[in-house]
């Protein structure tokens, strides 16, 4: 097991998200960010399937067919899309994406950028987490004013860079809306 290693990365990465966070006036969710990568369900699986260079999940998912402690996170962490997954009140109660919170958004906004960040290392651009947002949403169940506000945030870094996308969502997009 690699657990130093898997400590480390998880570390930087609450780390990174939490620097974000509070430079959008989101202290709590920066500093609450991701405690169940902590709990033994998550920590002993990542430390377990760790690799440095993508999430442990895929790793364990691979081999098992699911991962298990991506299961654990996602139903504990309300910046996740699928955290949002509901039956809905339509025929058929397919599943769907419910319209999540703003701040979570944001939130999700921030674990993207860090999540890029811990794993493309010094080959970072600011084109990342909106690229590897391209390469999955087609998969993505997610409610459609969700995925606009994650995905015009995303293009915004993409163009013009951190400083500004977060000046800009600091100033319009949380200003008066933190439900």
């Amino acid at each position: 097991m690699n657990w130093l290693n898997h400590l480390k990365t998880i570390n930087h990465h609450k780390k990174l998200v939490m620097e974000l966070c509070f430079k959008l006036g989101l202290y709590r969710q920066g500093i609450l960010h991701d405690l169940s990568k902590y709990s033994p369900v998550e920590f002993f699986v990542g430390a377990k399937y760790y690799q440095g260079t993508r999430s442990p999940n895929d790793a364990e998912r691979e081999k098992k067919g699911y991962s298990s402690a991506w299961l654990h996170h996602k139903g504990r962490n309300k910046h996740h899309l699928e955290y949002w997954i509901d039956y809905g009140l339509g025929e058929g109660h397919a599943m769907t994406g419910m319209k999540m919170p703003v701040k979570y958004v944001v939130e999700m906004f921030c674990d993207r950028v860090a999540a890029s960040k811990n794993y493309r290392g010094s080959n970072y651009t600011d084109a990342d987490p909106y690229n590897y947002y391209q390469k999955s949403k087609t998969h993505y169940i997610i409610h459609p004013e969700t995925a606009s506000l994650l995905e015009s945030m995303l293009i915004m870094l993409k163009n013009d860079g951190e400083e500004k996308t977060i000046d800009y969502i600091r100033k319009n997009i949380l200003h008066n809306k933190k439900k």
